[in-house]
């Protein structure tokens, strides 16, 4: 089984323009990002995915291997089925640009999901981790998901799921980690398909997935990414470099 990791990298960010060139410690983000996905040694081999040369030239003259989109993209998805289409490859593991500080262990659960998958059921794998706060689980920005007995995902939400109306009935709540792993056939049917109803309503991308009736297996984990979404989640992660 062929596993490789892509990394999408857009040097435009709505919340933080240019986010993974900022210095990190010496580094850029996305330089920190592609060295740490590489440190995992889970991988075959390791592309940053861009539309930037900037950011293609920080990863080359450290030897990194960059791949140019030649595409817009409305999402990471599009972004790197574009890039694996011609490449040989049996899994490919999204690792998020501006995640830093990446988490070998439930990188390595989403692998185990397909290398037990004797049948080949589960198209994708991703991480949802619990959430106990009120204001977390009621923040639109937070997607939710709900799963079935076997941990496939039901369905994914900004709105609050499930609707807690019996309050004598304990309920737990998801929050979708953005970390997909896919077989490459998955995501080159989500390419070749145009965005779906429910997935422009949400803008979640996970739907477009099971509108097209792809098996989404969710894994818990209870580690929180440092993710580096504005300056001063960049000041957290400069803290963290240094423990």
């Amino acid at each position: 089984m062929i596993i490789i990791a892509m990394i999408p990298a857009r040097y435009s960010a709505s919340r933080f323009p240019g986010k993974l060139m900022k210095d990190l410690g010496g580094k850029t983000v996305i330089l920190r990002t592609y060295e740490a996905a590489l440190n995992t040694n889970l991988f075959d081999e390791v592309y940053v995915v861009t539309d930037s040369e900037i950011i293609k030239e920080n990863i080359s003259n450290a030897g990194g291997k960059v791949i140019m989109s030649t595409k817009k993209h409305e999402c990471g998805s599009d972004r790197i089925a574009e890039a694996v289409e011609n490449i040989d490859t049996d899994i490919v593991i999204n690792v998020q640009g501006d995640e830093p500080f990446i988490d070998k262990v439930s990188l390595s659960k989403l692998i185990d999901v397909f290398k037990q998958d004797t049948y080949k059921r589960i198209d994708l794998a991703s991480l949802k981790v619990e959430i106990t706060n009120k204001e977390d689980i009621e923040n639109p920005n937070n997607v939710k998901v709900i799963t079935d007995v076997d941990n496939l995902a039901i369905y994914f939400s900004r709105s609050v799921i499930p609707y807690h109306r019996d309050q004598n009935i304990h309920v737990k709540y998801y929050k979708h980690k953005g970390v997909y792993a896919f077989r490459k056939q998955a995501l080159l049917d989500f390419y070749k398909t145009p965005m779906t109803p429910l997935e422009a309503s949400e803008k979640i991308e996970a739907i477009r997935y099971q509108e097209i009736g792809k098996k989404i297996k969710m894994v818990e984990t209870a580690v929180e990414a440092v993710g580096i979404d504005t300056p001063e989640d960049l000041e957290k992660a400069k803290k963290h470099l240094n423990l």
